[in-house]
């Protein structure tokens, strides 16, 4: 017979995986497609912040609100963009891979392009010229 002490670390530990396994989910990109996607729009919300854990940008391209998620606010940052290089209302086009959820208007960029200057937040995964 297992003792009550066993069976409470046995469900933390359950618990503490399910939880990883949910945030490595989310943060991987097993939750996009493949082939990558093209977005253009304005940007109507920014935010690279620590405790974020991806930078990201809202943005209305064609009357439909996207949330456009970057590299962590410590990589999207290493690659020069920063809140400072783009405002909302400025034009941007977002390339990388969209949702699997045809219905979530959320992609995951690897290139942003502003105001004429790219910024490769996952230079490894930007798709060839």
């Amino acid at each position: 017979m297992q003792s009550p002490f066993n069976r409470s670390v046995m469900l933390a530990a359950a618990v503490i995986l399910a939880a990883a396994t949910a945030a490595y989910a989310h943060h991987g990109w097993s939750w996009t497609q493949d082939g990558f996607f093209e977005l253009k729009g304005k940007i109507t919300a920014i935010y690279i912040g620590i405790g974020n854990p991806h930078a990201t940008l809202d943005v209305d391209a064609e009357g439909e609100a996207w949330r456009v998620e970057m590299a962590t606010p410590s990589r999207t940052i290493a690659a020069g963009f920063t809140e400072e290089v783009a405002k909302i209302g400025d034009e941007v086009t977002a390339i990388g891979n969209r949702s699997r959820d045809e219905n979530e208007k959320r992609m995951k960029a690897v290139r942003v392009i502003v105001g004429g200057k790219t910024y490769d937040v996952y230079p490894d995964r930007v798709p060839p010229a």
